[in-house]
C-alpha cells in the first residue's frame, strides 16, 4: 500500500473506539433494546465488534455457530475472545450442520455456494431468535471493504440491525484490533467467511486486502477515475475495473428492496422515514 494511502487510512484508535462505543450506547437506547448480540467467528471483524460491544454495554451476548467447514483454529480463537471479554456466562455454542443439512435436503442441492449462503442465513436466524428472546439488537460485523465489494450474504451476515465497523476498511479494522489488544493471531489471520473448506476472502477475490482498500479508497472516497488509480497504484486497468464492477453489481445488496412507485410519495423514493422518529 503506497505511503500516501497508508497515511490517509491511519486512524486515531482511541477517538474511533470512543465514538463507536458512544454511538452503540446511543443506538441501543434509542431502539429501546436492553443490549446487543453478536456472532463471533474467530476472525478479526467479529473479534473487534464483540470487543466494542462489550465496552459499550454489560448486556451483550455471543453466539458461536461453527459448521463442518469452520477451521479448528477459528473456534479456538472464538473461545479466546469469549474468555478475553469475560463472557463465559454470556455465550452459546450451536453447531449448525444439522440445520443446514435440513435446508439442503429440502432444496435438493449439494451446491457449495447455495449451502454456503444457507449457512450464513441460518446464523442470521439464530442471532435474531436469541435477540428477540433477550430483547437485544443484532450487531453486525461487516467492514467497509466487504460491504462495498458485496462480499457478504444478503439476509445472512448482511441481515443485522447495526454495523458499528461498517465505515472502516479491512486494514483499518486490523489497526483497531491491534489497538484493542486482540491476539496477534486474530489480527493477522487471513479473512474468511469459511462457508466451505479452504475458502479465503483474498483467494476468492484474487487480490490482497491492502490493494483492495487502496483501490476502494481512491475510487469511492477520493472519487478518482479508473485510469488515474491504475497509474497511481501501478496496477493493470482491468484490476481496477474488476473492483469497480464488484461494487456496482452488488449495489442491490446494500439497499432496501426496491418499491415501485404507484402513489405520489413512495417509501424510500419520495418519502424517507427519519432514523429518529419522535
Amino acid at each position: 500500500m503506497p505511503d500516501y494511502i497508508k497515511k490517509s487510512l491511519t486512524i486515531d484508535c482511541k477517538a474511533v473506539t470512543d465514538y463507536i462505543i458512544e454511538r452503540l450506547r446511543e443506538y441501543l437506547e434509542f431502539s429501546r433494546k436492553d443490549g446487543g448480540i453478536v456472532g463471533v467467528s474467530g476472525g478479526i471483524d467479529s473479534a473487534v465488534t464483540a470487543t466494542l460491544l462489550a465496552k459499550a454495554t454489560d448486556n451483550f451476548f455471543i453466539l458461536l455457530m461453527p459448521s463442518s467447514s469452520t477451521p479448528k483454529v477459528d473456534l479456538e480463537d472464538s473461545f479466546t475472545i469469549v474468555k478475553m471479554l469475560k463472557a463465559e456466562n454470556k455465550y452459546k455454542l450451536i453447531n449448525i450442520d444439522e440445520i443446514v443439512k435440513l435446508f439442503g435436503d429440502n432444496v435438493e442441492t449439494n451446491d457449495k455456494l447455495i449451502l454456503g449462503n444457507i449457512k450464513a442465513r441460518t446464523r442470521m436466524i439464530l442471532l435474531y431468535a436469541y435477540a428477540q428472546k433477550l430483547n437485544y439488537l443484532v450487531v453486525g460485523t461487516g467492514d467497509k471493504s466487504e460491504l462495498l465489494l458485496g462480499y457478504f450474504t444478503k439476509y445472512g451476515d448482511g441481515g443485522v440491525d447495526v454495523l458499528p465497523i461498517g465505515d472502516l476498511y479491512k486494514t483499518q479494522v486490523r489497526m483497531l484490533g491491534k489497538c484493542l489488544g486482540l491476539p496477534e493471531r486474530i489480527v493477522t489471520k487471513p479473512s474468511s467467511p469459511a462457508l466451505w473448506e479452504g475458502q479465503t476472502a483474498e483467494g476468492e477475490l484474487g487480490i490482497d486486502y491492502e490493494t483492495i482498500d487502496s483501490i476502494l479508497y481512491l475510487r469511492f472516497d477520493e472519487m478518482r477515475s479508473e485510469n488515474e488509480i491504475s497509474e497511481m497504484l501501478g496496477l493493470p486497468l482491468d484490476v481496477i475495473k474488476r473492483v469497480d464492477r464488484l461494487v456496482k453489481t452488488s449495489q442491490h445488496k446494500r439497499l432496501p428492496p426496491e418499491i415501485f412507485r404507484l402513489s405520489g410519495r413512495a417509501i424510500n423514493s419520495d418519502w424517507r422515514f427519519p432514523r429518529r422518529w419522535a
